[in-house]
């Protein structure tokens, strides 16, 4: 009995609803890589199916497949009870299927009624007819719940979530009946993800089906309705209860592990370590003030808060990418000059930012290549690339990172992401780093890749690294910091040694601060 049986079984509310898309034995190769082996998926009408599974599991591989990017070697797709194999993703699109990527493609210089209308445009005589163009897409808008967006507003003026919901008002021009969303909520505050599920569960009251792709468990729990687990490619577990089943079994059946967090042990005594970081009265008009706080060395300390609480744009400056209007931020006893990266990279600082594909890697670079940018001038000889030395000191580090696959030489951009945040995280391996900002470091990555990047970050903290993060998931910040940091409305309002603190009182703090109101920062 294969993993997908021993998970299987229908659910009985489902079976009146009518399969809108069965995959089949999906197979899809790429030159040493399966990335598919012989999945199998079923969808329904009406329904939330999640689909689960590691980095590299096939995730974006069947994404690309369903939307029209790739065609798959064998195996069969059956689309309304039809097979079907789409050219492109605009015959996937025509025939009802629309896929909304993690990375929006919205174009943010034409109006929402332009992007909404993109490509299929109401004309007459060969004119578009901008003004029924602007009235369907208000009626569109209308219903998902959001009469409030212009129709004529640019789409670069709007927020995450209102660009989201332009995305689906796209799906909906052209009748899409399966709805594909690959991690909806990782750009989303917590408000908007509950907005999310409103506008999806209007959908699926209308019949359409929906794909919902997230590492969140908690999200699966209150959106989904039947989950599929893919691993290394393949089905290991199908239809299941996304309300019932435990979630120990759907780690293992992603993993193999029987927990979502792996948190390596903290040091019983931590020895007494020297102020490595020391920012006094950092602010910027708009999204911060008067922030004072410190990182020994070999010390973690975690910044919880809301998405525009302001602490992206604080760890920003503090590493000089954003100039501050008042306040210091000294390294080793230091002053750093504001606003220069230079400045801090020279003293031993290094970044990890949210936004890895756009921030902070070269997508058609080599694997090799990316690792090395921040010690490339020490890696060459006499003025001239060594590119063997490059390769050399990246296999050690990919190597120590379990990188996969373990090609150096390979594409960056054909990493998933969890492989992509650790040639990020790499890349400082390789330096002289002293302290390490880390900004959402495990987003959009799985849940055995985050226990090898905890073990990679406590170990760079055992070798006297100091290191300063953020994230949206406070388990993660409790279970992995020496000190936390909550951040609200641009402040510090509280801060206390991890031990003392737990998820309940620090979702207070982000999201009230009725329960420590007034405790000392």
């Amino acid at each position: 009995m294969t993993g997908a049986e021993q998970g299987g079984g229908d659910m009985t509310a489902d079976n009146d609803h009518e399969v809108v898309l069965r995959l089949t034995d999906l197979v899809k190769t790429f030159p040493g890589v399966r990335a598919l082996d012989g999945v199998q998926l079923e969808v329904r009408a009406g329904e939330v199916h999640c689909l689960l599974g590691q980095n590299g599991a096939g995730k974006s591989t069947l994404i690309k497949v369903l939307s029209g990017v790739h065609r798959p070697d064998s195996g069969t797709v059956e689309w309304l009870g039809q097979p079907v194999s789409f050219s492109n993703p605009q015959a996937a699109m025509k025939a009802g299927i629309a896929t909304i990527y993690q990375e929006l493609d919205l174009v943010d210089d034409l109006s929402v009624a332009e992007n909404v209308f993109l490509g299929h445009e109401p004309r007459r005589l060969g004119f578009v007819r901008r003004g029924a163009m602007a009235e369907r897409t208000r009626g569109i808008l209308g219903s998902l719940g959001h009469e409030e967006i212009p129709a004529r507003r640019m789409v670069h003026a709007l927020q995450a979530a209102g660009k989201q919901v332009v995305s689906m008002a796209r799906a909906l021009s052209q009748e899409a009946r399966l709805l594909i969303m690959d991690e909806p909520s990782a750009v989303l505050a917590h408000d908007e993800v509950e907005n999310l599920f409103r506008i999806i569960r209007r959908l699926t009251a209308r019949g359409i089906a929906v794909i919902y792709i997230s590492h969140r468990l908690e999200e699966i729990r209150e959106i989904g309705d039947r989950v599929t687990v893919l691993k290394d490619g393949r089905t290991t577990a199908a239809n299941l209860s996304a309300a019932q089943t435990p979630t120990s079994e759907l780690v293992s059946r992603m993993t193999g592990r029987t927990i979502e967090y792996v948190f390596p042990p903290r040091p019983d005594e931590p020895p007494a370590r020297e102020e490595l970081l020391r920012v006094r009265d950092l602010s910027r008009a708009g999204e911060f003030r008067d922030v004072s706080l410190s990182v020994a060395a070999g010390e973690i300390v975690g910044i919880a808060g809301l998405v525009g609480s302001g602490r992206s744009e604080l760890l920003e400056t503090i590493y000089g990418a954003r100039r501050p209007d008042t306040g210091t931020v000294e390294l080793a006893g230091k002053a750093l000059r504001p606003g220069s990266v230079g400045s801090a990279v020279r003293a031993g600082m290094g970044m990890a930012p949210e936004e890895r594909k756009s921030q902070a890697l070269l997508l058609g670079e080599p694997i090799y290549r990316n690792m090395t940018l921040a010690t490339f001038t020490g890696l060459a000889r006499l003025g001239f690339t060594n590119a063997r030395r490059e390769r050399a000191e990246s296999d050690r580090i990919a190597g120590s990172l379990d990188l996969r696959p373990l090609d150096v030489r390979r594409p960056v951009g054909t990493l998933s992401g969890g492989n992509q945040q650790k040639v990020v995280v790499g890349r400082w391996l390789l330096g002289d780093t002293r302290l390490l900002l880390l900004d959402e470091p495990t987003r959009g990555v799985d849940v055995g890749a985050r226990a090898e990047l905890y073990r990679v970050i406590r170990r760079l903290a055992a070798e006297g690294v100091g290191v300063l993060l953020v994230s949206s998931e406070v388990p993660e910040v409790l279970g992995l910091s020496d000190r936390v940091l909550v951040m609200r409305e641009g402040r510090v309002v509280h801060q206390a040694p991890s031990t003392e603190l737990d998820e309940d009182t620090v979702l207070d703090l982000v999201m009230a601060g009725s329960l420590m109101e007034g405790a000392p920062a």
